[in-house]
């Protein structure tokens, strides 16, 4: 009876400790975080409408539903069980999508819960958006032109899996060119669900908006709808894979004739948006050929002189997520800044175009995303999603004169209530060339300074996207100190929202300063008495898995450890297998194949430094991957597994760039975490 009873006590004690670690971020918890996002505010600034998707762990699918909550009061309830895109016609109408079986079609639902169909028919709708009267409607959908392999397979239909191409752009990201394109449609609304659509681009083997990130906010429709504004790049093939040149297009409803407003740049322009007066379009504009992430400046075009003004030409960041003051009267535009690895609310003045006055509405450390704005009796609304490192995405509301915040939802409180996050830390951390360096350093959530903790450097990918407070879901900071690890997480050269010198000053140079950057920091943590230096750590995806690579052939014994995720590892064969050419070209210095060869080649590239290479390295691959593709990975495993160094492979056939699916996020985390526990904590 005695060995019955300490056998109760010991599972006793080992379920209560069980219960304590399990208050902490796990892989399977992350995912059961309800996402949120679209957030709607409507014309009265009283009611918000938002998208809630939840995740089911056991049948591997979410489910996003339209949720209603009123703002003053916090009242919530859900509206829409299957929709998503919410947006509103007028102060007691809900515009949304709803897919149903092969086709995605409009509906509208009313605070009453009355549903009626706008649009019918067998469309695939992927986006819409509403005139300001609300007297039309335009859509996006795809259209199929014929594929260049049907001039020569009729009489041989098995060879269906065969692609034939002229040119480059064959692929993109994570899809082969399969010659469908998405156009931009119109049509009235009325009474009765509208069934046809006329097609602006018809006839044009171009997008709009540009495949494959690009959303509504690339399409916009003027004030008295004369005019629909839209982005394109209408390029094609191996001149579309070398240029970065996207336009701004104005369409003429009255009589289809359209134009290029931003022929003269030869970088981005991106999401138009005209003001209230409808006497002015703006849209952001990268000023530089084939740099993707040059600096995003704020461009105001005048609808009758076409006078051009650059109202960010003495501001040092970029902008993004332009949303113009809903009151006429006002030239005023709230946008969302990255400063400092933070992306704040900014307010932008333009009533005097040579002395643009920019200033931040809100100052915290956190990111926000999204913005929804309201007028009525003289009073802007503003409602937010926002997030940071220790929290994902809720909404919340600023006030449009103090910035002052306020959460409005609480929809992942559920999953959380009982979950402890770690400290994050905000240093600074001189570079070995006497600039200043912000490293965040993210800690266990039962730190205890009096103990030692295996640490990770964070190397971050882009090359160039910051990192600011994002909450994310695939690294995962707060999942990474919840396992016991210490990390940093620094902002090395060649990231944004540090002006524009520090953000380009990694161009040419992958292998320089920032490499050095990366050390730096990891060398200055670990000064600290709870960082235990034989048990580091350097993890990362993408530029920061090249990082990785790099790291492992130059890290003079700093770390026992490595994981790479789609890294690039050969800059030669990087070059050949890429498929937008202007990236390599920009960062790379050019071709390989060039007289004089671009230095990158040959001092960059970490397949060039494999014989130095002795730490366990776990390299992760997927074979919808076309921007990194999965040859990388797998000639960096080779070259580890013929070096007898400690290797292991992760492949996904499902992936691309990113680990998107929950259950492969799961099972990504575990190998993750497997590999840093065998090398570095026992």
């Amino acid at each position: 009876m005695k060995l019955v009873y300490l056998s109760w006590f010991v599972f006793i004690c080992i379920s209560a400790i069980a219960t304590a670690q399990n208050k902490v971020l796990t892989p399977e918890i992350m995912h059961a975080i309800p996402k949120i996002g679209s957030p709607a505010l409507s014309p009265d600034g009283k009611w918000v409408a938002y998208t809630r998707s939840d995740y089911d762990q056991e049948k591997n699918e979410s489910s996003s539903k339209i949720m209603l909550r009123r703002v003053q009061s916090g009242d919530s309830k859900p509206w829409v069980e299957k929709g998503s895109s919410p947006q509103w016609y007028d102060k007691t109408t809900l515009y949304y999508l709803l897919k149903e079986d092969d086709h995605t079609n409009i509906y509208a639902i009313d605070t009453a819960g009355q549903v009626r169909q706008v649009t019918a028919g067998e469309h695939t709708i992927k986006m819409f958006g509403l005139s300001p009267d609300r007297s039309k409607l335009w859509v996006v959908m795809d259209v199929q032109f014929p594929r260049l392999i049907e001039d020569f397979n009729q009489d041989i239909p098995h060879t269906k899996g065969a692609k034939l191409y002229d040119g480059l752009m064959a692929r993109h990201w994570t899809s082969w060119y399969d010659f469908n394109h998405q156009h931009v449609f119109i049509a009235d609304l009325g009474d009765n669900p509208i069934t046809s659509f006329k097609d602006i681009m018809e006839g044009e083997l171009f997008d709009s908006p540009l495949k494959p990130f690009g959303s509504a906010g690339q399409i916009d429709i003027h004030p008295d709808n004369t005019y629909i504004a839209y982005t394109s790049k209408k390029l094609s093939g191996t001149e579309a894979a070398a240029s970065t040149n996207s336009d701004i297009y104005l369409y003429n409803t009255n009589d289809g004739s359209t134009i290029n407003v931003s022929q003269l740049n030869p970088g981005y322009d991106t999401y138009p948006t005209f003001t209230p007066d409808g006497e002015w379009l703006l849209w952001s504009s990268m000023a530089t050929a084939g740099y993707e992430a040059d600096k995003n400046r704020l461009i105001l075009y005048n609808l009758e002189s076409r006078r051009i003004f650059d109202l960010t030409r003495d501001f040092e960041n970029g902008v993004s997520s332009i949303y113009c003051h809903p009151d006429p009267d006002k030239k005023l535009i709230y946008a969302i800044v990255g400063n400092r690895a933070t992306y704040n609310i900014y307010t932008i003045d333009w009533s005097d175009k040579d002395n643009v006055d920019i200033q931040p509405l809100t100052n915290d450390r956190a990111n926000y995303q999204s913005l929804s704005l309201a007028s009525t009796d003289g009073d802007t609304y503003i409602v937010a999603s926002r997030m940071s490192m220790g929290a994902p995405t809720e909404l919340f509301t600023v006030d449009a004169f103090s910035g002052k915040d306020n959460r409005l939802t609480y929809d992942t409180d559920e999953v959380l209530a009982d979950i402890t996050m770690g400290k994050v830390e905000e240093r600074n951390i001189e570079t070995t060339d006497g600039l200043s360096m912000l490293t965040w350093v993210i800690y266990p959530p039962d730190f205890d300074p009096g103990k030692t903790y295996p640490t990770l450097l964070y190397c971050q990918g882009g090359p160039q996207s910051a990192v600011s407070q994002f909450f994310s879901y695939r690294w995962n900071f707060q999942l990474m100190a919840a396992q016991g690890y210490i990390v940093v997480a620094p902002n090395r050269r060649g990231l944004p929202t540090f002006g524009q010198a520090w953000n380009e000053d990694i161009s040419g140079d992958w292998g320089g300063q920032a490499m050095t950057d990366l050390l730096t920091a990891i060398d200055e943590v670990s000064k600290e008495s709870y960082v235990n230096e034989r048990r580091l750590a350097a993890v990362g995806a993408s530029f920061g898995g090249y990082s990785v690579f790099w790291l492992a052939g130059h890290h003079q014994g700093r770390f026992k450890a490595f994981i790479s995720h789609c890294g690039v590892f050969n800059l030669e064969s990087m070059y050949g297998s890429t498929e937008e050419i202007f990236f390599v070209n920009h960062d790379f210095g050019g071709p390989y194949w060039s007289d004089p060869k671009p230095k990158s080649y040959e001092a960059f590239s970490p397949h060039l430094y494999v014989q130095n290479w002795d730490t366990p390295i776990l390299i992760i691959q997927n074979q919808l991957d076309y921007r990194v593709p999965l040859t990388q990975g797998l000639e960096a495993f080779t070259a580890a597994q013929l070096n007898q160094v400690p290797s292991r492979l992760l492949y996904f056939e499902d992936e691309g760039h990113w680990v998107n699916k929950a259950q492969n996020s799961i099972l990504w985390n575990r190998v993750f975490f497997d590999w840093l526990d065998t090398y570095l904590k026992y």
